[in-house]
This record gives C-alpha cells, sequence and structure tokens, in this order.
C-alpha cells in the first residue's frame, strides 16, 4: 500500500486493526482545543455515551436478567466506542491513527476493569433495586471519566 492512498504514512501498522473513521476535513482542523472547549465537548460527549452505556446496562441486567458484570461489561462497550469516535473528532480533533487506536484501546481496558469493578463492588454490598443500581453507575462511570480525560488530553491526543 503507498504512502498516498495510507493516511498514516508508509510505517503505518497494517496488522493492528483500526475502525474505520473519517479523516479530518482541512477546515476542521486545528493545533490544540483549548482546555475549557475540551472539558465542555468531553462533558457533552460522557453524558451522550453514559446514557448509551447505562440504558444498555439496564436493560440487560433488569430486562434480560444478565448478571451485573455482563451487563455493565456491554454498556460500557457500546458507551466507550461512542465516545473515542465523537471524541476523536469532535472534542479533541485528531486525525485517524493506529498507534491513538491502539492506546486507546488500552487506556479502555483499564477503564473497563475501573468501571466494572466499582460497579459490581457496590451492586454486591447494596440491596440490587435500579436506584442503587444508578448511584453504582454515577460512582463508576464518574471515577473512569477523570481517568479518561487526563489521559486522552495529557497523553493520547497528542500523539
Amino acid at each position: 500500500m503507498s504512502s498516498d492512498h495510507d493516511p498514516q504514512g508508509p510505517h503505518a501498522h497494517p496488522h493492528i486493526p483500526t475502525p474505520v473513521e473519517l479523516p479530518l476535513e482541512v477546515e476542521e482542523m486545528r493545533d490544540d482545543v483549548d482546555l475549557t472547549t475540551a472539558i465542555i465537548r468531553f462533558i457533552v460527549t460522557g453524558a451522550g455515551s453514559a446514557v448509551l452505556d447505562f440504558g444498555l446496562t439496564m436493560i440487560l441486567q433488569y430486562g434480560f436478567d444478565l448478571p451485573e458484570w455482563i451487563a455493565k461489561a456491554c454498556g460500557f462497550v457500546l458507551g466507550t466506542t461512542v465516545a473515542y469516535l465523537i471524541n476523536r473528532r469532535w472534542t479533541f480533533k485528531a486525525e485517524p491513527s493506529a498507534a491513538r487506536f491502539v492506546a486507546v484501546v488500552v487506556l479502555y481496558l483499564v477503564t473497563f476493569a475501573v468501571q466494572v469493578g466499582i460497579y459490581s463492588w457496590l451492586s454486591h454490598i447494596w440491596p440490587e433495586t435500579a436506584v442503587y443500581s444508578l448511584f453504582a453507575f454515577v460512582i463508576a462511570q464518574g471515577t473512569a471519566t477523570v481517568i479518561n480525560f487526563v489521559v486522552q488530553r495529557a497523553v493520547i491526543f497528542k500523539l
């Protein structure tokens, strides 16, 4: 594959699968998004993704009677995939990159363990009701959100 057709250049890692992503248009690119704008966009994106995550988690846990950790895992995968795609393009205005994608996958594996671990732990110490599940979700999501923003802003979208 020539570098004319590969936006990642001749040294890209062809064996690393990346999601199908649209490159940024020239007028969309900026060197950096200021911190306040990035935080606001990250929160908006995170809130929308959290709604998807929580919705799927509750449907699977209470509608299909799946164990809480499986329900939360499925919700997490949906929410974080949507969040990555929106944050990469809108919040951080970064081009698609195999290295960035791999870094995000590693970060999401860490935050996956944090979120599912906290949610499952709290689900076992509190009564299993939708209200307590909401509290557990908010605590788990909040912890992961702080970790995600700091690492994405300081490291991943600087790659």
